[in-house]
């Protein structure tokens, strides 16, 4: 199991099982946050636990996902979607960055083009350890 913590320790997310491969992604959220993501769905392998306060983006008229984030210091925790699937599941990804280093850094990083094709990019065998500096 893999846990994140944010900064002040008021909220955490735990991920049960492999997380995969992790994502970067250049859209405009995620190149500010400087966020590295793992995926699931809300209630199955993650959780978010503690208090938590939710942004979704300015001058959306339906947005697709919320940014939740500690109230207390501000550390992004993760995002979840805001329209379940056909199935009934709601995907949700948290911000590996708040992982224990030691416990992520071998994982394989896939990079999405968010900001102009909203497609993954070829893999360049980059792992979270090459993406810390």
């Amino acid at each position: 199991m893999l846990t994140g913590t944010c900064h002040c320790g008021a909220a955490h997310w735990t991920l049960e099982g492999d997380p995969g491969s992790i994502t970067a992604c250049n859209c405009t959220l995620c190149r500010r946050y400087g966020a590295l993501w793992a995926y699931d769905y809300v209630d199955k392998r993650i959780r978010v636990a503690g208090s938590t306060r939710s942004y979704t983006r300015a001058g959306k008229d339906a947005p697709s996902l919320e940014i939740l984030f500690c109230p207390r210091c501000a550390c992004v925790l993760a995002w979840r979607g805001l329209r379940s699937s056909a199935a009934g599941r709601t995907r949700i990804a948290v911000n590996v960055r708040l992982a224990p280093p030691d416990a992520i850094a071998h994982l394989p990083i896939d990079h999405f083009d968010g900001l102009h094709k909203f497609e993954d990019l070829p893999r360049d065998g980059r792992c979270v350890r090459d993406m810390w500096f």
